[in-house]
């Protein structure tokens, strides 16, 4: 997997989850919490989730064939859209039916186990804090300097650190709502604690998946440039004195790290035909090193007439994004 793709932090995570997975299964076993099981099932999902972002990861390695042209690389996107429908299911809808069921049927938390719910949560709550250290720093290396958390999850093309992000800060505010809810319960002697705590773990899990849903559909359906790489693209193309008219470009992610640009240029109508195949190399040359990810570059000459220039609707973003 890439750089970006957060291997560290994916395999951090998994490890975590599947020792704490474990050890609430246990505490539930004993206990009879349903915040305990809720959690269970949350963490044996984000374990799950993981093994299919590496996956993800090691499919879209693959080597381009006829079938596939451009590659796999938007496999690691379908792998994360195939996350937040397991993290919305399993994980959320399970979550939220339990916590309803001990609402409309209470269960008392075991008293004689009464403390392996709380010690599994704390010890929970010190490995998930380790992941989601983990996932922060492997994001800050590819996170550009002062863009915030929320638009690095939501502008991301690489699918797997937001993912793991959202999942251990998910799994950290749910081990909080568990700690709670059992807490209140001991405390009480209620059991409407542990089945609320429970509750808001499904609902909290539920919001999670429908935000990973809608950014991993964003990119499934097929994003551009950012607004910051496509001015860059488009001064690369115009900065030296081979183009008299950029007519039009349009830019797609073909995975993660590989982006497609493609791009119609004037070019003055007395030049050569060699001379426009050294033009075109000297500006791809120029895009990519403004822009590493543009790796597929189409460059189609054309000769510049103003009276065929396309309508601003229909010109592909030529303009750049401060204009």
């Amino acid at each position: 997997m890439s750089a970006s793709g957060g291997g560290k932090a994916i395999l951090a995570a998994f490890l975590a989850n599947m020792g704490i997975a474990l050890a609430k299964l246990i505490a539930w076993a004993l206990s009879g919490s349903a915040s305990m099981l809720a959690e269970a099932i949350h963490s044996v999902a984000d374990s799950g989730n993981q093994l299919l972002l590496m996956l993800g990861g090691r499919r879209a390695r693959r080597a381009a064939d006829r079938q596939h042209p451009f590659g796999h690389g938007r496999e690691r996107f379908v792998y994360a859209f195939v996350v937040s429908i397991i993290l919305f299911s399993v994980g959320g809808m399970f979550a939220v039916y339990e916590g309803v069921q001990k609402l409309i049927h209470p269960h008392e938390i075991d008293r004689a186990w009464w403390w392996l719910p709380l010690a599994v949560l704390v010890v929970s709550i010190a490995l998930e804090s380790f992941s989601l250290r983990t996932a922060i720093k492997e994001s800050n290396h590819v996170r550009p300097k002062g863009q915030s958390w929320v638009s690095f999850i939501r502008r991301a093309k690489a699918p797997e650190l937001p993912i793991v992000l959202l999942e251990d800060t998910g799994a950290l505010t749910g081990l909080l709502f568990a700690l709670l809810g059992v807490g209140l319960t001991l405390i009480t002697h209620n059991p409407v604690f542990d089945a609320l705590g429970t509750l808001m773990i499904g609902l909290l899990l539920v919001a999670i998946a429908i935000v990973l849903g809608i950014e991993t559909k964003s990119l499934l359906v097929g994003e551009g440039a950012s607004d910051a790489d496509h001015d860059r693209i488009v001064d690369a193309i115009l900065d030296g004195d081979e183009v008299e008219k950029l007519i039009h470009i349009k830019t797609l992610y073909l995975g993660p790290d590989e982006l497609l640009v493609a791009a119609k240029i004037g070019l003055p109508s007395d030049k050569t035909v060699r001379a426009a195949s050294d033009d075109i190399d000297v500006i791809e040359r120029r895009i990519r090193a403004a822009v590493p990810a543009a790796r597929v570059i189409y460059l189609e000459p054309d000769v510049y007439r103003p009276s065929l220039d396309p309508s601003p609707s229909t010109d592909a973003f030529v303009l750049r994004s401060a204009d």
